[in-house]
């Protein structure tokens, strides 16, 4: 299953998020601070308790503070067992031009918000930076958040590894056992958090948050995975809704199969404009695009057959065509990383030597050359997409998806049908279901599409656009997975402004 994405940063400062990944508290011994929580909404009050608690900060590296938030494991339960949110705040640089917080997501899911958190001077435009705290939260069960932990390290590489094609009744049959497994190993080692990790939940957990923040209005950036998040809180709480930015957007009520075939499509589109900078640089594939493209799925095939062997890792000593895979999809998300993935295949083509795009592979997967992961975004990444959505526990179903995703994206296409395995085999039932979320109520709410972003198709965002009652659709025409602060000073420019003067852009801006 490919992640929708930690998005947002340079392809530099994305790399360096997706290595840090999960880390401890650093709790100093300076005096904390506490928020003035806001009034607990009238239809929260068995949740008093949760929505009247203040945050303790302490220091916790350079300028930021950090603080723990609880929540109910279980929102029918509130005097049931609780659970506890890690929230990282990097204050606004200029206290006296200071408007409030600006909690981000960047998506996954499963991407730590407090690492992305402390990148502030980069998700933000600089005068945002300064007249906003910006606060990240870990969702519950991701990274310091209490994480879902499935499996040993050594089993997730394995996990990972596996031929993501089977072609033979055999490897069809073993893949379905593998995603039961799988399943039945987060619920079994994962309890009893991994039942209550749903969208809707991190949602009402981030209601909580505005509150203890002392927010009246909760002011948003979402990016990826995160505008699902965002849209799915402006669903419950519309009235509680701010300044709130969608990038790189999903549509709500998106089947796992439209959601497949869309990032199958937008993983192919990537890949073509890459294949043209590959062959300016001497692609090793090929002279043409098509020959690229042909290339690149001759040798995934190849790999399939006989991997490749990497050196210097750990544990991991052969790049398998699943590896190969999660690398070539490291670099779609941001043209910044073109170059390396064209270098990263010639020693691969040369010498049968998959290290470099074992890297690659690597830093998409949040996994070190040690053989230890510094998230849990491959783990936790299932537990949430199963609970929002459901798919066929029928293998014959993912046989004949992958025969049609393959006509429309040769290259991914069979990758991605395959994938929706793992809800069609997971052990708890969903919670959710799509469905369209319209916000009635809610003030203006930006919604950002990039032409040719490969993991959330463009026609996603027009179509959340489209969904809810106050939508504001904003084009990047462009590459790579988001838009604000990526590239483009139109984009920029106009979401600056509509955080610091709540003045929504033009409906239909394209930049």
């Amino acid at each position: 299953m490919l992640r929708w994405g930690v998005a947002g940063v340079t392809a530099t400062v994305t790399a360096a998020l997706l290595v840090t990944g999960c880390t401890n508290p650093l709790r100093s011994s300076s005096s904390s601070t506490s928020s003035s929580p806001q009034p607990v909404p009238s239809a929260m009050q068995p949740l008093a308790k949760f929505y009247e608690q203040k945050l303790s900060w302490t220091d916790c590296g350079s300028s930021a503070k950090c603080a723990y938030l609880t929540v109910p494991v279980d929102y029918a339960k509130p005097d049931g067992p609780t659970t506890q949110i890690k929230v990282l705040k990097v204050p606004a640089r200029k206290e006296s031009s200071r408007i409030g917080s600006l909690v981000v997501n960047p998506g996954g899911p499963g991407g730590s918000g407090v690492e992305y958190a402390r990148y502030a001077d980069f998700i933000v435009g600089a005068p945002v930076r300064r007249a906003y705290d910006i606060v990240g939260f870990d969702p519950r069960g991701v990274a310091s958040s209490s994480p879902i932990d499935c499996i040993p390290d050594a089993k997730l590489d394995d996990w990972l590894a596996q031929d993501p094609t089977p072609d033979t009744p055999a490897e069809v049959a073993t893949f379905g056992a593998n995603a039961a497994a799988f399943g039945e190993a987060c619920k079994a080692n994962a309890q009893p958090l991994v039942e209550h990790v749903s969208t809707v939940e991190a949602a009402k957990d981030m209601d909580v948050l505005r509150a203890a923040l002392g927010s009246a209005k909760l002011d948003y950036l979402g990016k990826s995975y995160g505008t699902f998040l965002g849209a799915t809180y402006a669903g419950l709480f519309p009235t509680h809704v701010g300044r709130m930015v969608l990038d790189g957007a999903m549509a709500p009520d998106l089947t796992q199969e439209e959601m497949l075939l869309g990032q199958a499509k937008g993983f192919e589109t990537a890949t073509r404009a890459w294949a043209q900078s590959c062959i300016d640089d001497g692609c090793p594939l090929g002279g043409s695009v098509d020959e690229v493209m042909t290339g690149l799925s001759a040798l995934l095939r190849k790999l399939d057959a006989t991997p490749a062997r990497v050196e210097g890792d750990a544990r991991v000593k052969q790049l398998t065509e699943g590896w190969a895979a999660y690398g070539v999809a490291a670099a779609m998300y941001d043209q910044g990383m073109w170059s390396t993935l064209t270098s990263a295949l010639r020693p691969l083509m040369e010498k049968n030597d998959g290290t470099a795009l074992m890297g690659l592979a690597d830093t998409y997967s949040e996994r070190n050359v040690d053989g230890t992961y510094s998230g849990n975004m491959m783990e936790v990444i299932s537990a949430v997409s199963c609970l929002d959505s459901s798919d066929s526990p029928d293998l014959a179903v993912y046989e004949k998806r992958a025969k049609d995703f393959s006509a429309q994206a040769p290259v991914f296409g069979t990758f991605l049908a395959w994938s929706g395995v793992t809800c069609g085999k997971w052990p708890i039932p969903a919670t959710g279901k799509p469905g369209p979320i319209a916000a009635d109520g809610a003030p203006p709410i930006v919604v950002i599409g990039t032409t040719r972003d490969p993991a959330t198709p463009y026609e996603w965002a027009q179509r959340l656009a489209a969904q809810l009652s106050s939508g504001v659709m904003v084009t990047f025409d462009g590459d790579g997975h988001t838009a604000y602060t990526r590239s483009n000073s139109c984009i920029d420019n106009a979401i600056d402004t509509f955080y610091l003067k709540d003045t929504a852009p033009q409906d239909g801006l394209r930049c």
